[in-house]
């Protein structure tokens, strides 16, 4: 109580601030985990506009989300118009944290990518401001004129910004960051913009390439050598042992066994296919039912 009175000393800083408007819960973990009043009016207003668990606001201090909002290397002010570019910046932020997505000390690449990919939609419309989900897997068709050939790609995560009216393109790599990389999500972007965007609305779209270590001055390069708007952030929380191993079909039944054994307690659940299971996970809860 004292601090929240030095904090705030006067009742007009306190009840008419974001503050005021929080539960005492959320108050005194500002006060415990925060040191100045800039960070804890700010992350009391986030708190407030996304109405933030107290155990979230937690886990968005220790993952520093302030000094994280706006800091993924960009080449947004080279592909983006001013103020675009500035707005643009506003939506990425590196790291991302994922602490929750760790699964088993070893598990196979392709169980890594599956888990992540049931999760971190549900983890980016959680941190990120104004997020919509389109969609996961979504193919892109692009036909050929000369031939009858049509080439497909499958683009990561797609999300849609209510607020800025643009298409954010999502692509995770299990593994540090490469220049090529940056060529596939590019031309993901291009074809988005092209088949997808309504330019006459919806402000360009931009990529955020998501990998597990980055060097500087590569990803400088990288991002100087293509006119797609591109952020390039690391995400945290997985055990090294869960990346870039190969997969192995025990170590994926493992997994699938794992998923099942959480919802063996709920009948439903076994029932209906849970939605963000991948095929082969829906194909061993046919086995277990039977």
């Amino acid at each position: 109580m004292r601090r929240a009175a030095e904090t705030w000393p006067t009742e007009e800083e306190f009840v008419q601030q974001p503050v005021g408007r929080l539960p005492w819960g959320h108050v005194t973990v500002l006060l415990d985990r925060l040191k100045t009043r800039e960070e804890r009016d700010w992350y009391a207003e986030r708190a407030v506009e996304d109405g933030w668990s107290r155990a979230l606001l937690e886990h968005q201090i220790k993952a520093d989300l302030r000094g994280a909002i706006g800091a993924a290397p960009t080449n947004f002010t080279d592909a983006l118009e001013a103020p675009d570019s500035e707005l643009a910046q506003q939506l990425v932020r590196d790291p991302y944290v994922f602490e929750h997505l760790a699964m088993v000390e070893r598990v196979a690449e392709r169980d890594v990518e599956q888990a992540l990919m049931d999760r971190l939609q549900d983890t980016m419309l959680e941190l990120g401001r104004g997020m919509a989900f389109v969609g996961r897997q979504v193919r892109l068709s692009v036909p050929d004129d000369a031939s009858d050939r049509v080439d497909e790609f499958y683009v990561d995560l797609l999300f849609f910004h209510v607020e800025q009216l643009r298409y954010v393109v999502v692509e995770l790599k299990i593994g540090p960051f490469e220049p090529a990389h940056v060529g596939q999500l590019g031309t993901y972007i291009a074809i988005v913009d092209d088949q997808i965007r309504r330019p006459e609305i919806h402000a360009p779209t931009i990529g955020i390439l998501l990998c597990t270590g980055k060097s500087g001055p590569t990803v400088r390069y990288a991002l100087a050598s293509t006119s797609a708007p591109v952020a390039v952030a690391d995400y945290q929380g997985l055990p090294a042992d869960a990346r870039g191993v190969l997969p192995s079909a025990a170590e994926l039944e493992a997994v699938i066994e794992d998923e099942l054994d959480h919802r063996r307690d709920d009948p439903a659940s076994i029932a209906s296919p849970h939605p963000t299971l991948g095929s082969g996970a829906r194909d061993a809860q046919e086995r277990a039912r039977t």
